[in-house]
């Protein structure tokens, strides 16, 4: 009796085991979205606002502060944790470690060492703003002026 289970056990090993070795031959790999997408037009952000449409799908607020459309990366500067939109005070706050950004994306409080970053924003053929997360702009750099980190809220 215990002979048969010693084989049963052997029996079950070496199928599991080959079956390892194959998951080990083909590892995990992590898809992540295109980089680039159409975000709408720019009639559907009312002036003074933030949207959150594409936080959790992109990692993006999309602000309009009445002159400019601009995309902030939804990433803390101090250790990337992704912050809230905090209408009633408008303003950003970390839930790491209490960092808070003003709705332009400028650090105030907290251990954030700079601003968050802006992604490339433009418009297409069509008018619908597209947004480029490859493509980043910082602050501290003098960049949130260059072209393609924002677009003008009217035509």
């Amino acid at each position: 009796l215990l002979r048969r289970f010693g084989w049963a056990g052997i029996a079950a090993l070496v199928p599991a085991s080959f079956a390892g070795f194959v998951r080990f031959l083909f590892p995990r790999t992590l898809f992540e979205p295109e980089p680039v997408f159409r975000a709408g037009r720019r009639e559907d952000y009312p002036s003074w606002t933030v949207s959150e449409r594409f936080r959790r799908e992109r990692g993006v607020w999309i602000v309009h502060d009445g002159g400019g459309i601009y995309a902030l990366v939804a990433r803390c500067t101090h250790l990337g944790c992704t912050p809230y939109w905090l209408e009633a005070e408008a303003k950003f706050k970390c839930p790491c470690h209490g960092s808070g950004f003003t709705r332009e994306g400028v650090n105030f409080e907290g251990p954030a060492p700079r601003p968050l970053e802006r992604a490339k924003v433009g418009l297409d053929g069509n008018g619908d703003l597209v947004v480029d997360l490859s493509v980043r702009f910082r602050a501290e750099r003098g960049e949130w002026g260059r072209p393609g980190s924002f677009v003008q809220a009217e035509g």
